[in-house]
C-alpha cells in the first residue's frame, strides 16, 4: 500500500512542474476583452463564456485572465474537450447572484466538464450563499444548493491559490476526474451553514488535497463512493465536521473507498477528526486500506470515530450496514477531545470492521479520564495508546 502512495505524491510534483513550464508559452485572454465588466453588477457569464470557447478552439496553449474587480457570474458550464491546455489566472474576484433562484436546479455554480489539462491560479470565489442557508433553516422548498466549482468526467486539473467563500453548497466538488491536484486553497464559510462542505471527491483517483485551510459548516473535506488513491496532507480544519469518508451505504449497488491517506494535519474545535461513517441499511460498498496519521486534534468532540448507524435529518433506517470497513490504520495521533469517548468504533453488527490498527495515540481529555468505545471491531494496538484501547 506504501509504494502506491508514493506514487500519488510524485504524480502530483511532476504535474504541477509541468503545468507552469507549459504555461510560459501560452496566449493570453483577458475576459474583460470580451465584454466582461469588474463591477459586480452587470451579468458577465457570456463574455466569460466566449473568452472560454476562444481558448478552447486555440490550437496552443491559453491563459484565460480574470484582472482585478468583481465579475458577475450566473451558472456556468465551461465544456471540453478543447484542442491544447488552459490555465484560468485570476486576481479578481468571481462572484455568484445574490439571488439563489437565479442560479436554476442544476446544482452547480461553475462548472468544468469533460476538460484535460486546466488549470486554476489564484483569485476568489463569492458563493452569496448567505440568503440560500436561510431558506433551508427556515424549512422553506429551497432548490438543490449550487456547488461553487465543480470538476466532472475530468483529467489533470490543477486548482491552486483559490479562495472559496460562502458557498451555497460544497465549495469545490470532483466527480468522475482522474489525476486532480487542490493545493494552497483558502476555503470559507460559517461554522452553522448547512451542507458546505470544503472538498467533495467521489468516483474519482489520483487525487491530491494539499496545504488547505478550510473552515466551514460541514466536511472540511468528504471521501465519498467510488474514490480510490486519495492522498490528503496539510489541512488545517476547523470549525466544520472534520475530514470524512462517506456517508458511504446510501445505496444498495455501491462502488468502494479505497487507498486514502490522511496526514500531517491539524483540526481545531470541529465536531469530528477523522470519520468513517455508512448508513446502517443493506449495501455491497466498502472502505478499505486507509491510513490517518500524524494529526493533532485540539478540542475536537470525536477525534477518532467510525460510525456505521449514521444519520442526518433524513428518517434514520435502523438496519444493519453492509458497508465492509476493513484495513484502517491510525498512527501518531495526539491532542485533546472535547468529549469523555476519544475513540469510537462503532461497527455493523452484520459486517464487523476488520484489521483496524492503533499506534502511537495520545488523546487526553481536560476533565477527567479519556475513554475508547469498540462494537463489532476486530483489530490490534501497539505502543503507546491514550485512551486505553478497547481493540
Amino acid at each position: 500500500m506504501f509504494h502506491k502512495k508514493i506514487h500519488i505524491f510524485l504524480f502530483s510534483a511532476t504535474f504541477i512542474i509541468t503545468i507552469f513550464f507549459e504555461a510560459s508559452n501560452a496566449a493570453s485572454i483577458n475576459v474583460v476583452s470580451y465584454g466582461a465588466k469588474p463591477d459586480g453588477k452587470q451579468d458577465s457569464t457570456k463574455h466569460f463564456l466566449s473568452a472560454w470557447n476562444s481558448a478552447c478552439k486555440s490550437n496552443q496553449a491559453s491563459t484565460i485572465y480574470v484582472p482585478q474587480g468583481s465579475f458577475l457570474l450566473k451558472q456556468v458550464t465551461f465544456w471540453g474537450p478543447c484542442m491544447n491546455k488552459i490555465d484560468f489566472k485570476i486576481d479578481g474576484t468571481i462572484v455568484a447572484p445574490s439571488n439563489y433562484v437565479s442560479l436554476g436546479s442544476s446544482g452547480y455554480w461553475i462548472l468544468f466538464m469533460k476538460v484535460n489539462r486546466v488549470s486554476i491560479y489564484g483569485g476568489t470565489i463569492d458563493g452569496k450563499g448567505d440568503d440560500y442557508w436561510h431558506c433551508r433553516k427556515a424549512g422553506k422548498s429551497c432548490p438543490p444548493g449550487a456547488r461553487s466549482i465543480s470538476f466532472s468526467w475530468s483529467k489533470n486539473v490543477l486548482v491552486s491559490g483559490l479562495t472559496s467563500l460562502n458557498s451555497k453548497s460544497i465549495h469545490i466538488a470532483v466527480d468522475h476526474c482522474k489525476n486532480v491536484v487542490i493545493k494552497d486553497v483558502n476555503i470559507r464559510a460559517p461554522s452553522r451553514s448547512p451542507n458546505t462542505d470544503g472538498i467533495n471527491v467521489q468516483f474519482s483517483t489520483l487525487v491530491t488535497i494539499s496545504h488547505a485551510t478550510i473552515m466551514t459548516g460541514d466536511d472540511c473535506i468528504s471521501i465519498n463512493q467510488g474514490s480510490t488513491h486519495v492522498w490528503i496532507e496539510r489541512i488545517a480544519c476547523g470549525p466544520g465536521h472534520g475530514i470524512s469518508i462517506g456517508s458511504l451505504g446510501s445505496y444498495s449497488n455501491e462502488a468502494g473507498v479505497e487507498n486514502v491517506t490522511v496526514t500531517d494535519s491539524v483540526f481545531t474545535k470541529t465536531d469530528n477528526g477523522v470519520r468513517i461513517k455508512s448508513w446502517a441499511k443493506p449495501s455491497n460498498g466498502y472502505a478499505r486500506d486507509i491510513e490517518f496519521r500524524n494529526l493533532i486534534m485540539q478540542n475536537v468532540y470525536n477525534p477518532i470515530i467510525i460510525d456505521q448507524r449514521y444519520c442526518s435529518n433524513r428518517e434514520c433506517p435502523h438496519q444493519s450496514s453492509g458497508v465492509k470497513i476493513s484495513g484502517v490504520s491510525y498512527e501518531h495521533i495526539k491532542g485533546t477531545s472535547a468529549s469523555p469517548v476519544a475513540i469510537k468504533f462503532d461497527c455493523s453488527q452484520s459486517n464487523p470492521c476488520q484489521g483496524l490498527k492503533l499506534h502511537d495515540i495520545k488523546l487526553i481529555y481536560l476533565r477527567g479520564s479519556p475513554k475508547s468505545s469498540c462494537k463489532n471491531v476486530g483489530g490490534s494496538s501497539t505502543g503507546v495508546v491514550i485512551p486505553k484501547s478497547c481493540l
